[in-house]
């Protein structure tokens, strides 16, 4: 038994291990130079993210439950791919947009750039691709979104959103931070995503505004920026989160 204890034990310890270089790896990735791609990723992550949106409030499954949730959301990361590998220890990324509501003015803005990356421990077979969406339901969720990474159950609670018949008897009991939605090939995963890692895209927010050194915060908070190009995105959220 003592033996047993000790290797579910140190097989624990690897696995944080792994999940914080996978955080720490991330982070360094994304710290490279903007260049003119930037600026063409940026524009059309922000393009997908509207489709994205668009085709989960449409979805017969989950469109009740993602426009109810989103009335009341303080901010929506939108992810157009977020792909998984086939690997024992398996790594899944993908990219999104950041928008958070005003709620004196009725109002969103942004787009703040991120990436998502999630290590996985089971067997896998395959790859496949999915579509996501975190609605950010507390102050305490959007203040963690706020910061330069962010692992999703350990700095701020996260729980799968409610589909199909039973959304709505399920809306009175949901207290996480954040919600989450998915969608892979025509399979709605009641995933709740925890452990995995965002971080902020610093070159894509900087191309994006052509302005350096941009944070979350400047985006998002102080709006010390703005680009006609999020004006098609943020009116669809804005209608969306009003019922429409």
């Amino acid at each position: 038994m003592k033996l047993e204890s000790e290797f579910l034990q140190s097989r624990t310890l690897s696995r944080a291990r792994i999940a914080r270089a996978i955080a720490a790896a991330l982070v360094l990735a994304l710290a490279t130079p903007v260049s003119a791609d930037d600026a063409t990723d940026a524009k059309q992550l922000v393009e997908k993210a509207k489709l994205t949106i668009d085709s989960f409030a449409a979805d017969k499954v989950m469109g009740a439950p993602v426009k109810r949730f989103l009335k009341t959301a303080k901010g929506a990361l939108i992810s157009p791919q977020v792909l998984r590998g086939a690997f024992i220890v398996g790594v899944s990324g993908g990219s999104g947009v950041l928008v958070v509501r005003d709620a004196k003015a009725n109002s969103w803005h942004g787009p703040a750039f991120y990436t998502m990356g999630e290590a996985s421990f089971g067997l896998q077979a395959g790859g496949d691709a999915s579509e996501v969406v975190l609605l950010l339901m507390t102050d305490r969720g959007l203040t963690a979104m706020l910061s330069t990474s962010v692992k999703l159950g350990a700095d701020a609670s996260v729980a799968a959103g409610p589909v199909g018949g039973g959304a709505e008897a399920s809306t009175a009991n949901i207290s996480a931070d954040i919600l989450t939605f998915t969608r892979a090939k025509g399979l709605y995963g009641g995933v709740s995503l925890e452990g995995a890692v965002v971080a902020t895209r610093g070159a894509l927010n900087d191309a994006f505004y052509a302005k350096k050194d941009l944070t979350p915060t400047d985006i998002l908070i102080r709006r010390s920026v703005s680009d006609p190009a999020a004006n098609p995105l943020l009116a669809e959220v804005r209608k969306l989160a009003s019922g429409k």
